[in-house]
């Protein structure tokens, strides 16, 4: 069984390290990276605040442009019909952003935004000649000017005992979009498939940034990037609410994955197939 890498992100040797653990697990752990945690904490803070006030109803989702608040009980995994124990709200560049909501927030989306170019530059330098001839464009330029590119920040409440007993915080599932870059939750719970059929708890330390490979990453290196199934699970002890800030990094809408999808068809399919469309 391959291990999850954790990588120093100032390292020399951090490209090829970060390369071979998504290309081996689908998952990468970050330490010593720019992002600061005391903004992360700041950041938490603030949206512990939103989600326990009624103000989030004043941002409830646009079903179209799936910018807003997502109440309790709103998404369910692919192919799951049992729904998450979790509401999120979605920000978007071109999104309503709360106006209870500092630019905390809007910091850490530009420090996501630098560290995925490096990051998706340092997969493609590192993919086989073979899988980067199939890429229509190198992965960093598929992000340019981007307008899917999604900040979701997730609170999962503590169990009320009352919920189905077949729900978790967040259904197995695989991300849709090429990368996405997560500052650890708040509390445990993540956790990864591995190729022998085993969960595996993913770092939750403060100080991590935590980076998987998405469906479109998936699709537009023909397999050779696993979308690495991961689940959210309920807390066994500890139930208190849980915190997560996962970064979706998406492809312009335009771009050629494969033969079959460009990035906007592909991502029309798979919101459908999750409940949100």
């Amino acid at each position: 069984m391959h291990k999850i890498l954790t990588i120093d992100y100032q390292s020399q040797d951090f490209g090829s390290n970060f390369t071979t653990s998504l290309k081996n697990t689908g998952f990468a752990v970050i330490k010593n990276h720019p992002i600061s945690s005391q903004l992360i904490n700041k950041i938490y803070d603030e949206w512990e605040t939103f989600f326990n006030s009624k103000a989030k109803y004043n941002y409830l989702f646009d079903p179209i442009k799936q910018d807003g608040y997502f109440p309790y009980l709103s998404e369910n995994a692919k192919g799951r019909e049992i729904k998450d124990l979790k509401e999120f709200y979605h920000i978007y560049n071109w999104g309503r952003y709360p106006s209870e909501i500092s630019d905390n927030t809007n910091n850490l989306i530009s420090a996501f935004k630098n560290m995925a170019s490096k990051l998706l530059s340092d997969i493609h330098q590192y993919s086989p000649n073979s899988i980067q001839d199939s890429y229509s464009m190198p992965l960093n330029e598929m992000i340019t000017s981007s307008n899917q590119n999604l900040l979701r920040i997730i609170h999962y409440p503590p169990l009320q005992g009352e919920e189905n007993p077949e729900a978790i915080r967040a259904g197995a599932h695989e991300d849709i979009n090429l990368i996405t870059l997560l500052v650890a939750g708040s509390e445990a719970g993540l956790q990864v498939l591995s190729k022998e059929g085993d969960w595996v708890d993913v770092s939750t330390s403060p100080e991590y940034i935590v980076v998987n490979i998405g469906d479109m990453l998936q699709e537009c290196s023909g397999g050779y990037y696993p979308s690495t199934t991961h689940r959210v699970i309920n807390p066994s002890n500890n139930n208190t609410a849980r915190y997560s800030m996962p970064f979706f990094v998406h492809a312009r809408d335009e771009v050629k994955l494969s033969e079959k999808h460009t990035a906007k068809s592909y991502l029309e399919e798979r919101l459908k197939e999750i409940g949100l469309k």
